[in-house]
Parts: C-alpha cells; structure tokens; sequence
C-alpha cells in the first residue's frame, strides 16, 4: 500500500525540540519533492516548509532559522526538525509528496497538488 506515514509529533514546552518524521511505503520518495505543513484549530493549513529532490530547502519566514527539513532517501524518509518551539507552532503538522522532474522544485502552497499525504501528527507548545 502506497502512503506517507508522520511521526514524532508531541507535547512540548516552550523553547523545546521535536523531530518530525515522514515515511514513504510502497513507492521510492526519491523521485518526490516533500512539503510540511501545519493546520491549527480554527486556522487554514499552512506551508511551514520544503524539500526539493536536489536537497533544496524553503521556509516559512516565522520557522526560518528555528526548523530545518531534511531527507534520508536511503530510509524513504523525510525530516523537520523544529527546535526553540512557540506556542504558536502548535498545530497537527502534516507531509506531502509530490512525483516532479525538476530537481530544484518544491512547493509550499496547500493547495498545489500532491500524490500523497500523510495522515498529521500533532505539535502541542505548553508549559
């Protein structure tokens, strides 16, 4: 069966770390570019982040320098690991995977087309 599975999600306190993780079954994430993506309660999904399959990488300017997304494509796997966490990061953080051609391509809109989602995982910031 063809999906993307997150994991990692948690509760944290403020100015805590998590590591996200996005792994693919049944097809090679290789040939896909990533994207990560939150919804809160009450808020549209938005694009935090994303990878290109030529290991280009792109933020959302209020997670810049605090997450960094990386890829293991010798475990299928895709990372976000978000460090000096706020309460405003808390959301259900959700991975993307789309087939493209164009090694420096990803895309952080969420309404793009994706082949595959994950399921989300949920992000809690309280002390």
């Amino acid at each position: 069966q063809e999906q993307l599975v997150e994991s990692g999600g948690g509760l944290v306190q403020p100015g805590g770390s998590l590591r996200l993780s996005c792994t693919a079954s049944g097809f090679d994430l290789r040939y896909y570019a990533i994207g990560w993506f939150r919804q809160a309660p009450g808020k549209a999904r938005e694009g935090v982040s994303c990878i290109s399959v030529g290991h280009s990488r792109f933020y959302l300017d209020s997670v810049k320098g605090r997450f960094t997304v990386s890829r293991d494509n010798a475990v299928n796997t895709a990372f976000l690991q978000m460090d000096s966490l706020k309460a405003e990061d808390a959301a259900v953080y959700y991975c993307a995977a789309v087939r493209v051609v164009a090694g420096g391509v990803c895309y952080m809109d969420p309404e793009h087309y994706y082949d595959y989602w994950g399921q989300g995982t949920p992000v809690t910031v309280s002390s």
